[in-house]
């Protein structure tokens, strides 16, 4: 029903709205390499500067061929009223454009619509999930993740089989489909999605580690961690991008009160989330922050072997097992000032000031996917993914 619902709306749009009732939309950039699964994010407020009236649910968003492209509006302020229909409550308008090699620039087209567009397919996804303890689950189209709170760090009753894990580090879900799975595996248990059964598996050990990207505060010769996560908020939640923050209370640094917001932003078509921690103390001070890799991230029965690499503001493992798959796991953090390591981790490190993001970049990718088959494609993969955050897209806005 709804695949023909979005079928009427874009036959019923196909002609477009006046030329005077279109905002105009340029994207460039600089490398000659591709860009699948571009992000390109407008202000809404330029929206309705060039579109009043316009609202999230009679758009359309065309591509320099008149094809529709699927969108997205941010709802970042639910509770506001709108008495003039301007869209108050939005945040951004948000649409992907998969640049080809060469392609270094794109032109689209925003305009009011006169019928409503329905929802499109659904291809990033955060949500927590009461029904496994307190985790946290996100994923894309490609890939999943997860992290644990309070409930799993709790004792066991007397008595009970209840699992005890205290760690804040990130698990990873390695799934086939391009589909949604978090509600799926949940649905199945435990003992389902730790076996493939023709979805995908959970086949990374997180432990009490970092997992896959997780943080710490590094004093030269030991790390010090916060406890599972103690709050949640989910900011927007697909089809094209989902973002969420996750609050860990108070920990023990080295003598320094440390607390941290993680607020994750989880792209269609990415093999890396952006993540930007914050961190508090009682008195602003700068603080050598740990990005970490867990030094034995698979199972012991698949007898894995584990190769780190270390490359410019970038530290990465590519890990062979006996029959689950070989799988990649990357950090990019921009402005990396060095390595460090502990028993459990492979670390990199930052200067970071409290009270001020710091952004790094956290990705994954499985060999039986297809798209990164070795190890020397991961590291290709990666450091291409690099350059790309370093040289971001530039977003233009005019009218016809």
């Amino acid at each position: 029903m709804k695949r023909a619902f979005l079928a009427v709306w874009l036959a019923l749009n196909a002609l477009g709205a006046s030329a005077a009732e279109r905002l105009v939309v340029t994207v460039r950039h600089e490398l000659k390499a591709a860009r699948p699964a571009e992000t390109i994010a407008v202000p809404w407020s330029e929206v309705a500067r060039r579109l009043p009236g316009a609202l999230l649910h009679q758009l359309a968003v065309r591509d320099a061929s008149g094809n529709l492209v699927p969108y997205q509006v941010t709802n970042v302020a639910p509770l506001a009223k709108d008495p003039k229909n301007e869209g108050i409550a939005y945040g951004e308008l948000i649409f992907q454009h998969d640049f080809a090699m060469d392609e270094q620039s794109a032109r689209f087209t925003v305009e009011k619509a006169t019928t409503v567009a329905p929802p499109f397919p659904v291809k990033a996804f955060a949500r927590y999930v009461p029904e496994r303890l307190d985790d946290f689950a996100w994923e894309n189209d490609k890939i999943g993740h997860r992290t644990y709170g309070q409930a799993l760090a709790a004792p066991a009753p007397p008595g009970s089989d209840k699992e005890v894990l205290v760690t804040s580090g990130v698990d990873i879900w390695f799934k086939r489909p391009s589909y949604l799975i978090v509600d799926r595996w949940y649905n199945k248990g435990h003992d389902h999605y730790h076996k493939d059964e023709g979805e995908g598996l959970d086949m990374y050990a997180v432990g009490r580690t970092r997992g896959a990207g997780g943080t710490g505060i590094w004093n030269g010769s030991r790390l010090f961690v916060s406890r599972n996560y103690s709050a949640w908020r989910v900011v927007t939640n697909g089809p094209v991008r989902a973002v969420f923050e996750l609050t860990y209370d108070k920990w023990d640094a080295g003598g320094v009160a440390v607390s941290e917001v993680k607020r994750f932003t989880v792209d269609a078509g990415h093999l890396f989330d952006t993540v930007e921690s914050t961190f508090s103390t009682a008195t602003p001070q700068t603080l050598t922050v740990a990005l970490g890799l867990n030094k034995k991230p698979a199972y012991p029965e698949q007898a894995p072997t584990v190769a780190a690499y270390r490359a410019p503001d970038t530290l990465m493992q590519w890990v062979r097992q006996r029959s689950a798959g070989d799988f990649g796991v990357a950090i990019l953090l921009p402005g990396a000032d060095g390595y460090a390591a502990d028993p459990d981790n492979e670390l990199i490190l930052v200067k970071a000031k409290t009270g001020q993001p710091l952004r790094y970049y956290l990705g994954a990718a499985v060999d039986w996917s297809g798209e990164i088959p070795t190890a020397q494609a991961w590291q290709g993969y990666v450091e291409a993914y690099r350059k790309r955050v370093a040289s971001p897209i530039r977003v233009e806005f005019g009218a016809e």
